[in-house]
């Protein structure tokens, strides 16, 4: 029964997180400071349920992978939870080694949630536990653990290397992760961006190269530590130091190429699906470019408003070409693509390919209309309260805001920056960010026509 201790407490408090989040977080004062080791800390105190949210993120995105090793990576952060070798705390005293099998006996007797992974620029891991001392103080410990002492045992990772090559080989039978990857390679070229996990890079990848990419990238002052809950700043600050205390400290790491100009290219790949799978696009936005704001709304509707989008009515609507048409940007500490998606019958590729392009067109032509931007305003402040609505979503934001050096008040200046956004605004950002002749075009299903 040890194992179910706190089980049932936990899953009423986070039945009722929801609920308590709606005043807890009107305003939220994310508080932000430096450790001494380099560490940066961002902090929202919230006492609203005896939770405490937390992660821990380093610069360690597939953007770092070593030339010839991509997946090197998310192998190693893959890899953090399968075992931990012998080491010493602070204070010297002696760690034993833990097992994976140990690892998860331990968060589950604490009823803790552990989380983690890794992007195209960011790494790390999270915990969801009680906030109580005693419970919490395991959880600290053993994700700190976790972080600075992995032990990488040769047989695990030949076990996980084994499923990541069959899953990989799954996924590359199917049409839509096809298109996601040659669109990345036709966008970016050899730029870090566009480097996808072959069977062949996973193979080669070592115990070595684990190592020592972790002993790069896991460093305590390239670590970002973003906490939320029923914590003092104080506690917060011990928490932090717990965290990060066992982490060497490393080197300034290499600045990256430059993203590739946009560019016009075209790929058809012959594909037996019943549907062609096409992604349009090209590297647009980076976090912190203050575009941000007029792309957002001004793609709500373009394409990323679902049903009330432009490229939904023209499409699909109109048309019936397509179920489903959409529209993105995803920013990121480079410049990050700008796409388009869509699934077509294959023998509507080109009538369907010609009506995204009209569409688009049309649109850096002469922007949306008031009552399109008014609609898009509406709904993006509207739905604005659900991208806050619990803790593991604040966690996120200010993840985000930690790993991207955003400013500190940008939760709660981010409606009135939609709601100052113009026409003239959206137009002129969209004209900046893409030419409609300096698009990638990918097209999985059909052979070159």
């Amino acid at each position: 029964m040890r194992h179910f201790r706190y089980a049932l407490p936990m899953r009423l408090l986070f039945l009722l997180l929801t609920l308590a989040c709606a005043s807890a977080h009107a305003a939220l004062r994310i508080q932000n400071w430096t450790l001494d080791n380099g560490a940066r800390v961002y902090f929202v105190e919230n006492h609203a349920l005896p939770v405490l949210d937390m992660s821990v993120e380093f610069d360690a995105g597939s953007r770092r992978d070593p030339a010839g090793k991509t997946g090197v990576s998310g192998m190693t952060n893959a890899m953090l939870a399968r075992g931990i070798a012998p080491g010493r705390d602070a204070a010297g005293r002696d760690e034993p080694a833990l097992s994976e099998a140990q690892i998860s006996e331990t968060f589950a007797d604490i009823a803790a949630q552990r989380g983690g992974g890794g992007g195209g620029d960011r790494a790390g891991m999270s915990l969801r536990i009680l906030a109580d001392p005693k419970v919490r103080d395991r959880g600290v410990q053993l994700l700190a653990r976790l972080l600075a002492q992995p032990a990488f045992p040769q047989a695990l990772l030949e076990r996980d290397r084994s499923r990541a090559i069959a899953s990989l080989r799954e996924d590359l039978t199917k049409p839509e992760v096809i298109a996601a990857r040659a669109f990345s390679k036709a966008a970016y070229g050899d730029h870090p961006y566009g480097q996808e996990e072959t069977v062949e890079s996973l193979g080669a990848i070592t115990r070595d190269d684990l190592v020592a990419f972790h002993a790069k990238h896991y460093v305590a002052n390239h670590a970002v530590v973003a906490m939320i809950g029923d914590v003092s700043r104080e506690q917060a600050d011990a928490i932090a130091r717990e965290l990060t205390a066992r982490l060497p400290q490393g080197q300034p790491l290499p600045e990256l190429p430059a993203t590739p100009a946009p560019h016009q290219a075209e790929q058809w790949i012959p594909h037996p699906a019943t549907q062609s799978h096409v992604r349009i696009g090209a590297p647009a936005l980076q976090r912190g470019d203050p575009d941000f704001f007029p792309l957002t709304v001004g793609n709500y509707v373009l394409g990323g408003g679902g049903f009330v989008s432009r490229l939904t009515h023209e499409v699909r609507e109109k048309r019936g070409l397509a179920y489903s048409v959409y529209s993105y940007f995803n920013p990121l500490a480079q410049p990050g693509p700008f796409t388009i998606g869509l699934q077509t019958k294959k023998e509507q590729t080109g009538e369907a390919l010609k009506v995204v392009r009209n569409t688009l067109d049309a649109f850096l032509r002469d922007g949306p209309t008031e009552a399109e931007v008014a609609a898009a305003k509406d709904n993006l402040i509207g739905g604005f309260p659900l991208r806050i609505d619990s803790n593991r979503k604040i966690l996120d934001n200010i993840a985000v805001i930690g790993f991207y050096r955003l400013p500190l008040d940008y939760l709660d200046t981010w409606t009135d920056r939609v709601k100052a956004v113009s026409i003239a605004d959206i137009r002129a950002a969209f004209r900046r960010k893409l030419d409609a002749g300096a698009l990638a075009t990918v097209v999985v299903g059909l052979p070159q026509p």
